[in-house]
C-alpha cells in the first residue's frame, strides 16, 4: 500500500524522508494462533487512542463555542464526554508517564522532562504494552510518551520501545519554517525560552497534509487500513496546539482578531496571584503587549481547529473501513493550558484551565448517544477503563475503570475526588470546589468556589465560614511529595 505523499512534488520528496519507522518483529509478540479444533474466539475490540498536545477545554465540544471543533463534536455525539477530567501533573513528561502507566506521579517519581519512568519502576507495564501482551498489534504515530516539541519532532525522543510493535515519527513543513526562522514571537526577545516554551506562531502556506499533524493523520489512516484484519491498539499523538502554533492560514482566517472575545487579566487579578501559583513560565502580563497576547490566543484557536480537522480525517477512515463498529475511541490531551488567565500562559500550574483536560470515550453500543458525566475523574483512569471495555483482566494500576460511568454517567457511589500536583504544589478537586496548597501550606493555600467563581479570582481560604470545608479538603490531601524543581534548558521544548 502506498504511503501518503503531500501534493507539492518538491516538498513531497523532502517530507517523504521525514516519516521514520521502527518495527519490532511480529515473532516478538504473543501468538494469536488458535489451537486446531478450538472454537473461534469472539472478535476483540480495537482501540484507537487519540491525544492532542497542550489542549485545554476551550472548544465547542466542551461548551466553549468560540473555538470550532466540528469533528470532535461528531465524535462526542456517540460518546461519553467527561466534563471534569484532570491531569495528575499538568506538564507533558510527568503527565504522560503517569497516565500511560496508570500510576500517580509520586509512584513513578517523574517530575521533569528528563527522568525515564523505567529508571524508577523498571518492570511497570504500560497501557500500550498491556494490550501488546494480550495479543494486540501495538502501534504509535507521533507523540504519545514524552517528546520535546518541536525539538524531538521526527524522532522517537525518550520513547518506551517495550510498548510498541511499530512506531512512526512524522516530520512536516512546520519544521522547515522553524529552521528558516519564519515564526512570529509574542514573548519579548530578552525573555524567550527555547522554542518549545516561547509564545510563537505562524499562519503557514501549503496544505494540511504537509504539516506534521497532517502526516500523523495520513499515517494513522494507513495503519488502520493495514491492521483492519487483526486486533490493534493504535495510538495517534497530535502535536498541536503545542507551541509553536503553526497551522495553514485558512484556520487563522476563521478567527478574525476583532472577533476574539479574549480579555487581558485585570490589575487586581494580577495582584491577587500567589507567586508560587504562576508556574516557572508564567509570563507576567506587563511584559506582553495586549494585542500580541490576542494574536497568540487566535493562533492557539487556529491550531486547535487544524488539529480537529486531522482527527476528522482519521474518524472518516475509521467509518469507511467499517472499524467504527468494533473500535473503542478515546480522545484526550496530556493537560490543559493557560491563555492569559491570571496573567499566566502555558502549564505547570494548578488553575482549572491547566489541570482540566478534554476526555471523550466512544465505545460500540453508544452510537447516537451524546452523554455527559460530571463526576470527577483522573487521567490515570484511562488505562483500566480501556482494559475493562476490551474485556481484558484489570491491570495493577492506581486508576479506576470508568466503565460504570460510561454505562451510567451519573452513577451513584462514585468517589468524586481528583488530584493534581506540580513543583511545590498539590490540589484536590471535588464537586464545586478546588483546594490547593503550596509547600504543604507554608507557601499559602487557595480555595475556590467553582460554581460562583469559575474564573478562580476570589480565594476564600481565610474566610471563617469555610473553615470546616478547608479542613475536610485538607484531610483529603494524600501524604505525597510535591516533586522537585526541574531546570530544563535543553532547547527541545516540552
Amino acid at each position: 500500500m502506498k504511503r501518503h505523499r503531500p501534493s507539492h512534488l518538491k516538498l513531497s520528496i523532502l517530507l517523504a524522508a521525514s516519516v521514520l519507522y521502527t518495527a519490532t518483529p511480529l515473532s516478538a509478540r504473543p501468538s494469536q494462533t488458535a489451537e486446531a479444533g478450538s472454537v473461534a474466539p469472539k472478535p476483540r475490540m480495537n482501540v484507537l487512542f487519540l491525544i492532542a498536545d497542550d489542549l485545554n477545554t476551550r472548544m465547542n465540544v466542551t461548551g466553549f463555542t468560540e473555538v470550532r471543533t466540528p469533528n470532535l463534536d461528531r465524535l462526542a455525539a456517540r460518546s461519553v464526554n467527561f466534563a471534569n477530567a484532570y491531569s495528575q501533573y499538568p506538564w507533558c513528561g510527568p503527565s504522560r508517564a503517569s497516565f500511560l502507566t496508570g500510576l500517580r506521579p509520586d509512584t513513578i517519581k517523574v517530575y521533569d522532562l528528563q527522568t525515564k519512568f523505567r529508571d524508577n519502576v523498571p518492570n511497570v507495564v504500560t497501557l500500550p504494552q498491556y494490550f501488546r501482551e494480550h495479543g494486540y498489534r501495538s502501534v504509535r504515530v507521533g507523540k504519545i510518551f514524552h517528546q520535546g516539541v518541536p525539538g524531538d519532532i521526527g524522532t522517537s525522543g525518550p520513547d518506551d520501545p517495550q510498548s510498541w510493535d511499530e512506531v512512526v515519527n512524522p516530520k512536516g513543513r512546520d519544521k522547515i519554517n522553524e529552521r528558516d526562522g519564519r515564526l512570529n514571537y509574542v514573548t519579548p526577545k530578552i525573555d524567550r525560552a527555547p522554542l518549545g516554551g516561547a509564545m510563537a506562531y505562524l499562519a503557514d502556506e501549503g496544505t494540511d497534509e504537509e504539516q506534521t499533524d497532517g502526516i500523523v493523520a495520513s499515517e494513522t489512516i494507513r495503519l488502520l487500513e493495514e491492521n483492519r484484519g487483526r486486533p490493534f491498539f493504535l495510538a495517534a499523538g497530535f502535536y498541536r496546539p503545542h507551541v509553536p502554533e503553526i497551522a495553514p492560514k485558512k484556520y487563522f482566517d476563521m478567527y478574525p482578531l476583532d472577533k476574539i472575545s479574549w480579555k487581558p487579566a485585570t490589575q487586581s487579578e494580577l495582584d491577587n496571584v500567589n507567586p508560587l501559583s504562576r508556574g516557572p513560565r508564567g509570563y507576567p502580563r506587563d511584559k506582553l503587549p495586549v494585542e500580541g497576547q490576542r494574536e497568540f490566543v487566535r493562533s492557539y484557536y487556529a491550531a486547535t481547529t487544524f488539529m480537529d480537522a486531522q482527527v476528522g480525517r482519521v474518524l472518516d477512515a475509521l467509518k469507511r473501513l467499517g472499524l467504527d463498529k468494533n473500535t473503542i475511541v478515546v480522545f484526550t490531551s496530556d493537560h490543559g493550558y493557560a491563555l492569559g488567565e491570571h496573567g499566566q500562559y502555558m502549564k505547570q500550574m494548578l488553575w482549572e484551565p491547566v489541570a482540566r483536560v478534554p476526555l471523550i470515550i466512544s465505545a460500540p453500543g453508544l452510537d447516537g448517544k451524546r452523554l455527559t458525566s460530571r463526576r470527577m475523574v483522573e487521567m490515570i483512569d484511562i488505562y483500566p477503563t480501556l482494559a475493562d471495555l476490551a474485556g481484558l483482566p484489570q491491570p495493577k494500576v492506581e486508576g479506576r475503570s470508568l466503565k460504570p460511568l460510561i454505562e451510567n454517567p451519573a452513577a451513584k457511589g462514585w468517589n468524586d475526588v481528583a488530584y493534581s500536583q506540580v513543583v511545590g504544589g498539590r490540589s484536590v478537586r471535588v464537586p464545586g470546589w478546588r483546594y490547593t496548597e503550596w509547600n504543604d501550606g507554608e507557601g499559602g493555600a487557595e480555595l475556590y468556589d467553582q460554581k460562583r467563581d469559575p474564573g478562580e479570582r476570589h480565594n476564600l481560604v481565610k474566610e471563617p465560614k469555610h473553615a470546616k470545608l478547608v479542613a475536610r479538603l485538607k484531610a483529603l490531601m494524600p501524604n505525597i511529595s510535591a516533586g522537585r524543581k526541574d531546570e530544563n534548558s535543553s532547547g527541545k521544548g516540552d
